[in-house]
């Protein structure tokens, strides 16, 4: 059976399967029902491998496995498949978030946090820096940082970038405006996002940036995180931004920015 690489890489991705894992179902899908050793020939499978990716199949719920001798699989409608899948997912992220929260009060929580405070001692502020990778994982560092502050928060963004910024930030934002903190958000304006805009005047200062392109966060004139890449040429999953804790460098920032935002046209 020949399947193209690209298809199998979409599969991969979609639904979170190794190379083999792919490979042996869309042999059973192209067969129906078929054992272990047909499946080891028609996927190019070594046989060693075949019955550990079936039995794996089997619990992420792609397959069924019907006893006799031989024992066969039977590969379940795709529908069914996703069906199943999601609800997968949705329990494991459940059971996930139940042993995160037993965390809160946990001595395992209380060890970890006196390893971070007392390790940071010996850390100047000027070395606290990172790079982070995937687009969830920079908004996830961005709302964390959002979070922190007390006095400022600057952000300058693209067209796209802004509609996400309501999506993953707008809870923090609305918090922060009950703390007092100040935000300003600089972006191009335009059909595609004026309404985000718009929302977003609810909780921040909102102004059309037209002459330059970039994408960074200030937070209290003292943390900067800044992405590398331009969001309409990049795969959300090669995204990557680099976060730094600097006064020095994030005020000189701001300032520079400071002369740019007067010259920014309010968003109506």
């Amino acid at each position: 059976m020949i399947v193209k690489e690209e298809f199998l890489s979409r599969l991969r991705k979609i639904f979170d399967l190794n190379l083999y894992e792919v490979k042996v179902w869309t042999a059973l899908l192209s067969r129906g029902t078929s054992t272990a050793g047909e499946l080891s020939s028609i996927s190019d499978v070594p046989r060693s491998r075949t019955y550990d990716i079936l039995e794996s199949l089997e619990k992420k719920g792609f397959i069924i496995m019907r006893l006799g001798k031989p024992i066969k699989f039977v590969a379940l409608k795709p529908e069914e498949v996703v069906e199943r899948v999601k609800k997968n997912l949705i329990k494991n992220a459940q059971e996930k978030s139940k042993r995160l929260e037993t965390l809160k009060g946990d001595d395992v929580l209380n060890e970890l946090s006196t390893l971070f405070t007392k390790g940071i001692k010996f850390v100047e502020p000027s070395d606290l820096s990172g790079s982070l990778k995937g687009r969830q994982n920079l908004y996830n560092h961005l709302d964390m940082m959002v979070n922190d502050a007390e006095k400022t928060i600057t952000i300058v963004t693209t067209a796209e970038g802004l509609n996400r910024k309501l999506e993953a930030l707008m809870p923090g934002f609305e918090k922060c405006k009950k703390r007092g903190v100040k935000i300003r958000i600089a972006a191009p304006i335009d059909s595609n996002n004026i309404k985000v805009a718009r929302e977003l005047k609810k909780v921040a200062e909102v102004r059309n940036l037209e002459k330059i392109k970039a994408r960074f966060m200030i937070i209290d004139s003292t943390q900067l995180m800044f992405m590398l890449l331009d969001d309409e040429k990049f795969h959300p999953n090669y995204d990557v931004g680099i976060w730094i804790n600097t006064q020095f460098f994030a005020q000189a920032l701001e300032q520079m920015f400071e002369l740019a935002w007067k010259e920014m046209k309010p968003v109506k």
